[in-house]
């Protein structure tokens, strides 16, 4: 087996101190291969962004661990993480926000060269910029304007060229279409495609839009108030769902085709979301699931594989029964 370029065991965010701390991330493990895409979903305020924020180094680990290609993220200090974070990049939600708008956009893709001198020698990158710019759809003359003078569609794409400047393994992209026209999304999100398999690289897709996960990844991870409930290639994620949560987000998908629209049943979740300080006993989804038992409520069910699903993990105590019923 090869091993993985991103490999996450354990891991946890928490906020605040004392006995009810916000358990953000909690006890997260996946893995990520060289030229994968993983889709992240869950709906707001599950741990997402907690999440990706704790990958980059961007706030501190509570526990476990986070290895990038044999690095340690979550112990990496100085010159360490310098170098760690040339192989991960990321591209942002809000295009303007993430883009400096007194700076060219010549300036905005060679600054990542000048802090890590000897990548790309000075007299190239004007040269290296129009070829970052031309890989993502844009032009050479775009080179000498602000962001201000782009479209949102074209700003996100100024953030993937820039995000791409040093060449990184692993590219998080955290909600990149959600900002965006439907119609931008779709070019966005191809561009993404291509420039994965053109570079071979490995990406963490973050989003709350499951038809895109559903285009650009090859395995999905859903969660929910801190956990990974679900897990698996996304032909399972999406046909075959065995967690009640991960059947309600599909069930909310919109079908294009309008003779299969009255063939399919929506499933409403009942009540909020509970309070990461304080989750609920034995499985967190419990509180809105049409499944839960007593059993639910005394043991928080654990990742298990499915065999009538290959590669599909789902944390439920009626999973199995789920399959038997379809069976």
């Amino acid at each position: 087996m090869t091993e993985p370029l991103l490999k996450v065991q354990n891991l946890s965010r928490h906020f605040g101190s004392g006995a009810t701390p916000v358990r953000a991330v909690d006890d997260v493990s996946f893995e990520i291969a060289r030229g994968e895409t993983l889709g992240l979903v869950g709906e707001s305020g599950c741990g997402k962004t907690s999440l990706v924020r704790t990958l980059l180094k961007l706030g501190p680990a509570t526990s476990g661990s986070a290895v990038l290609d044999g690095v340690e993220i979550t112990k990496a200090r100085g010159s360490e993480l310098h170098e760690l974070r040339r192989n991960m990049q990321v591209v942002f939600q809000d295009p303007y926000q993430s883009l400096n708008p007194r700076m060219r956009v010549d300036r905005l893709i060679s600054e990542p060269w000048a802090l890590h001198p000897g990548l790309v020698p000075k007299a190239r990158w004007r040269e290296e910029t129009v070829k970052l710019l031309e890989s993502v759809g844009l032009r050479a003359e775009h080179a000498d304007r602000y962001p201000s003078e782009f479209s949102g569609g074209q700003r996100q794409r100024l953030g993937i060229a820039r995000a791409l400047t040093l060449n990184p393994t692993l590219l998080v992209c955290d909600e990149p279409v959600s900002a965006l026209d439907v119609s931008v999304q779709a070019q966005v999100v191809n561009l993404l495609a291509k420039l994965r398999r053109e570079r071979n690289l490995a990406m963490l897709f973050v989003a709350h839009d499951l038809a895109v996960v559903r285009h650009v990844s090859d395995r999905v991870m859903v969660m929910y108030l801190g956990k990974i409930i679900e897990t698996g290639p996304k032909q399972s994620i999406f046909s075959a769902p065995a967690h009640p949560y991960t059947q309600a987000l599909m069930s909310a998908v919109p079908t294009p085709d309008p003779r299969l629209r009255g063939h399919r049943k929506r499933i409403v979740l009942q009540g909020d979301l509970p309070s990461p300080a304080n989750p609920p006993s034995g499985c967190r989804f419990r509180t809105r699931c049409w499944k839960a038992t007593s059993i639910c409520t005394e043991q928080e069910p654990a990742l298990t594989a499915r065999t009538a699903a290959p590669g599909l993990l789902t944390a439920c105590h009626h999973a199995d029964t789920e399959f038997a019923r379809r069976l």
